[in-house]
């Protein structure tokens, strides 16, 4: 194949938190791999932030995802990615809606396609893309394009003012909530509370963050451990990603955040319940534990107390990472 010098060049990344946290990297590769192209990532409103600020894109669009029967968004999105005079595009998505992507841009002038839809020029439609982790399978894939050094985004570009947070050094984080729509992925809130007393007569201060609709289990915890510093519904995921960068050690359930504070090198170890598949879901950084229990309610917090293992206190670094 006819190397291309190319110059425009769409990314395609669409969610969810954890996976796109994952993608960074690969992201990250896919600018050294083309300094001076003008690059576009398509994404959803949720991660616009992520991607203005991480400086790997030369613009963002958001993704509207027309519905099956919204034909005007269809030939609206068709207008824009055949007039954009993109050359290559890598898919890092490669669900059914970006096949369909694909299938918009066909013609004499179509870009060329890395990923795993049908029809790509750098087509990826190994086994192995999916038997493991979604970041595994975006290294393989990349290296058809002949992107090679790919690495775990440690998210240094992340930064945030948390000095109004009532922080004491040393401290660590708690993530004891997860998608509403999954409870059993959570580790109860009473062994979260018992596993509290004991991290924190060691003199570590518990810092609870998750979102608001996690209230109601940050505020059990922290009414059964008085000690807690309770953020929860206060913090932004840049500010999650400072907190993490000082913290000593992080424990939580699978899910998003988790994600994000694995990849600043926080030592974390994530509870995992039969409902979640560590292998193709699991926590990527330099820094990682993974417990893993049919049913979480049987993990005691002594289980889980044996694997904590912080990092050395006394290094903590200013409010807003430079």
């Amino acid at each position: 194949m006819q190397e291309i010098n190319h110059k425009k060049i769409l990314v395609i990344k669409l969610g969810a938190l954890g996976d796109f946290i994952q993608a960074l990297g690969p992201m990250a590769a896919i600018r050294k791999h083309h300094p001076k192209a003008e690059i576009t990532l398509m994404t959803t409103k949720p991660y616009e932030e992520f991607a203005k600020n991480c400086g790997y894109f030369s613009h963002i669009w958001i993704d509207e995802k027309p519905g099956k029967l919204n034909i005007s968004g269809w030939v609206n999105l068709r207008k824009k990615l055949s007039q954009s005079g993109f050359t290559r595009v890598y898919d890092l998505q490669n669900n059914d809606r970006t096949s369909l992507y694909l299938k918009l841009l066909s013609g004499p002038n179509k870009p060329e396609w890395v990923g795993a839809a049908k029809g790509a020029s750098h087509r990826n439609n190994s086994p192995e893309r999916n038997a493991g982790h979604a970041y595994d399978g975006h290294v393989q894939t990349l290296g058809l394009a002949g992107i090679k050094d790919i690495r775990i985004d440690d998210l240094s570009w992340m930064k945030a003012d948390i000095k109004s947070f009532d922080l004491h050094d040393p401290y660590v984080l708690f993530i004891p909530g997860s998608a509403p729509n999954h409870p059993k992925k959570r580790w109860p809130a009473k062994h979260y509370s018992g596993l509290a007393k004991t991290i924190s007569s060691m003199g570590y201060q518990i810092v609870l963050l998750g979102t608001n609709s996690e209230s109601a289990v940050t505020a059990e915890i922290s009414k059964t451990h008085l000690g807690c510093l309770d953020l929860t519904g206060q913090t932004s995921l840049f500010q999650i990603a400072v907190l993490a960068r000082n913290a000593s050690a992080a424990i939580g359930n699978d899910t998003g955040p988790m994600h994000l504070i694995a990849a600043t090198g926080c030592p974390c170890l994530a509870l995992y319940s039969g409902r979640s598949n560590p292998v193709k879901h699991g926590l990527k950084g330099g820094n990682v534990q993974m417990i893993q229990k049919e049913n979480l309610e049987d993990l005691m917090p002594e289980e889980v107390f044996k694997k904590f293992t912080p990092k050395k206190s006394g290094a903590s670094q200013s409010a807003v990472s430079d």
